[in-house]
């Protein structure tokens, strides 16, 4: 089954907690170009909550503002982790 893309029609603002989830996990991968294969979104109303891991600090820093963005999103919280190197 091919996965959405984010697209107009998921600026719905109020969703189901999944809805918000799916629709900010879905625009993070159009947006960022950042892999975000190791990262999560949890939705909670409102509230987002990201969790995972990424390569670096500045990736942390832009999948957050990405997430704030989303239509429906009023607050962000950030628990990504810096990927740990072997």
């Amino acid at each position: 089954m091919r996965e959405h893309l984010f697209c107009r029609t998921d600026d719905e603002a109020h969703l189901t907690d999944d809805d918000l989830a799916g629709k900010v996990l879905r625009y993070l991968r159009y947006v960022s170009m950042i892999d975000t294969s190791d990262v999560r979104v949890i939705a909670l109303g409102r509230t987002v909550v990201l969790s995972g891991e990424v390569a670096n600090d500045n990736e942390i820093g832009c999948l957050e503002e990405c997430a704030a963005s989303v239509i429906g999103v009023h607050l962000v919280e950030n628990q990504l982790q810096v990927r740990v190197r072997h």
